[in-house]
């Protein structure tokens, strides 16, 4: 089997930031993933579940009601890695023209008072699985991480073609 582009994005050299994950083409439109990439993988302890799942709830409320982008908004999710995020957007935006959008979802939660939304038996499958005081923790990393030096360029694992196929060194 192919080896998934996810998996062909160098992780040993990635950091957080926005990034391009892919562009589908979905009955003439476009549907583009992004990797909000929250944590350096393997080198910083990913996010824990408890405070991934607050902020799923929180941000995915916050960015289907954002006036600008709501209508755009396809899928709001944490990574099974749980270094980061994807978001998948109608059209094809750059990573730059997130920046804003991801600095105000995340300071939103930076700030967030009150209860976390569908945090109760009937609305979620696992509403005990939260942390919202460590969610806005890792929310505020992750709005000095943008403010400072966010990163939009995937480093990418070159790969090697051989005779006969491709090298894979990992």
């Amino acid at each position: 089997m192919d080896l998934i582009p996810s998996f062909q994005v160098n992780h040993v050299d990635l950091v957080p930031g926005i990034y391009e994950s892919r562009v589908d083409e979905i009955g003439g439109d476009c549907a583009t993933t992004f990797d909000i990439r929250m944590k350096t993988p393997n080198k910083e302890p990913a996010v824990h579940p408890n405070a991934m799942h607050s902020i799923e709830h929180v941000i995915a409320t916050f960015l289907r009601n954002d006036a600008e982008w709501k209508d755009r908004i396809v899928y709001w999710g944490p990574m099974g890695c749980l270094t980061g995020s994807y978001l998948i957007v109608k059209g094809r935006p750059k990573p730059q023209e997130l920046l804003p959008l991801m600095l105000r979802a995340f300071r939103y939660l930076r700030d967030y008072e009150g209860e976390v939304p569908g945090a109760t038996p009937v609305n979620c499958g696992n509403y005990l699985l939260h942390d919202l005081t460590m969610a806005k923790w890792e929310a505020a990393r992750y709005v000095e991480v943008l403010e400072s030096h966010p990163c939009f360029d995937y480093p990418v694992v070159q790969r090697i073609a051989v005779k006969g196929g491709t090298f894979f060194d990992s």
